[in-house]
């Protein structure tokens, strides 16, 4: 089984790419974040063509988040169950497997802008809510999957410049700390589960030629849970996209589990 996760940065915009990847690429489950459309706009039948199904949660201009899957997303839940936010930014589903039923959490993590921002303050109040709710999440469906835009580069190999960057945005010990919090929970980066290339980007800046210079922050990511852990086969990051006319400034991540 395949999942990937993917910033598409505009759904209306990109969707020719999306279901071109999706042909070239079949995977049994795509989490998109930043679909910038308002849930009567979504492209269902689409996907429908393309032999998906999906569930989704957008908003007008900015956000949103999706669920593309072969079997039908039951158990939907729409953000963080008891924290008030107007932002669309999570979408979690059932998705059944050969070996039983798999918990998927995509979220559109927030950027936080400056660490000395009120969207600062906000990504924190976030990611504690998030990081509670999984908590639960967690002791209810042992097998899950939170994969999507975390705006986080983990550590200093997961950014082009760790030492002129620290402790701005992406980079600052309290969001690390929040990566770490989740990992904490019994999440794994599957990512870093296996030997990886040095300076292995998701994302890089549409200025100053960032990809071609691969200027770049590995901030979309993929965790397992423990009960899943063990059926991790591979994890990479598919730079193809990235080098297509408009493309999306994030690159798709893809984890392959025996399941």
């Amino acid at each position: 089984m395949q999942i990937a996760t993917w910033n598409v940065n505009s759904l209306s915009v990109r969707l020719p790419q999306v279901l071109d990847w999706l042909a070239d690429n079949p995977v049994d489950l795509l989490a998109l974040q930043e679909l910038k459309l308002s849930d009567d706009k979504f492209p269902l039948e689409a996907f429908a063509q393309a032999g998906y199904q999906a569930a989704w949660f957008g908003q007008k201009t900015y956000n949103g988040v999706a669920l593309i899957s072969r079997s039908e997303p039951t158990d939907l839940v729409r953000n963080i169950p008891g924290y008030a936010d107007e932002q669309s930014r999570v979408i979690a589903a059932t998705i059944e497997t050969a070996q039983g039923p798999l918990r998927v959490v995509n979220g559109y993590f927030v950027n936080g802008q400056d660490p000395e921002s009120e969207k600062f303050v906000y990504k924190m109040q976030w990611l504690d809510a998030l990081r509670e709710w999984l908590r639960g999440e967690l002791a209810q469906h042992p097998r899950l999957v939170l994969l999507g835009d975390f705006n986080i580069a983990p550590e200093d190999r997961d950014s082009y410049d760790p030492e002129g960057l620290r402790e701005t945005i992406h980079h600052t010990s309290a969001e690390r700390r929040q990566f770490r919090e989740l990992l904490e929970l019994g999440l794994s980066d599957s990512y870093r589960m296996f030997e990886q290339p040095p300076k292995s980007y998701s994302w890089w800046d549409y200025r100053m030629l960032g990809f071609q210079k691969n200027r770049g922050l590995r901030i979309d990511h993929v965790l397992v849970s423990d009960a899943l852990k063990a059926q991790v086969k591979a994890c990479v990051i598919d730079r193809a996209p990235r080098k297509w006319p408009k493309p999306s400034d994030h690159a798709p991540v893809i984890v392959t589990l025996d399941l």
